[in-house]
């Protein structure tokens, strides 16, 4: 077994998942599961576009602040957001006080409000099917952007959203499951 996979708990996992226990809980219980649902799938965008610079570890860590500020991520009440909302939550910090990526948060549930399907057909039709793709033997194997990503999104710019780079959008694939990127020899991997 790779050495570099092995946890100080001695669980196999993807090796980022071993650096701190926020992220074993992350990587051992959500990451890569199947996720559906309009407001679970908005808040994980939101989420992957508010750690875009920043690690993913202030984003888990703030992830109950995020839920409480923007209203459990439920896009008819966000897309309500006022300026007065904005300059609240600039204020508020408990969570990332980024005034572009809160407007386009904002921006981005009023686009969710707008589409002419749903928020989670949309995003899972971008899923590539499975078993097309081969695992990863290390981290370094795992791309940050793939064909499905940059389509995904060109979409979703097209319908009005923001910040939501081909980077952002495969980040958020890899976290709901619609692409599965743990390496040979994590025991995620070996559970599938």
């Amino acid at each position: 077994m790779n050495r570099e996979l092995l946890g100080a708990d001695g669980v196999a996992r993807c090796s980022w998942g071993n650096s701190a226990p926020d992220y074993a809980a992350y990587h051992d219980e959500e990451w890569g599961v199947v996720l559906r649902g309009q407001r679970q799938l908005f808040e994980r965008l939101s989420l992957e576009a508010f750690q875009s610079g920043l690690s993913w570890l202030t984003i888990l860590r703030k992830r109950e602040s995020f839920r409480s500020a923007f209203a459990g991520f439920d896009p008819e009440r966000i897309a309500s957001f006022t300026g007065d909302d904005v300059d609240r939550l600039l204020a508020d910090a408990s969570i990332v006080r980024n005034r572009a990526k809160i407007r386009a948060t904002v921006t981005n549930a009023r686009a969710v409000v707008a589409l002419d399907v749903p928020l989670d057909e949309l995003l899972w039709s971008f899923a590539p099917p499975s078993g097309t793709r081969r695992r990863p033997r290390s981290m370094a194997e795992v791309p940050a952007t793939t064909p499905e990503s940059k389509a995904m999104a060109r979409e979703l710019k097209k319908r009005g959203f923001a910040f939501v780079g081909p980077t952002t959008c495969y980040a958020m694939m890899q976290a709901v499951g619609m692409v599965d990127d743990h390496v040979e020899g994590c025991f995620r991997a070996a559970a599938r």
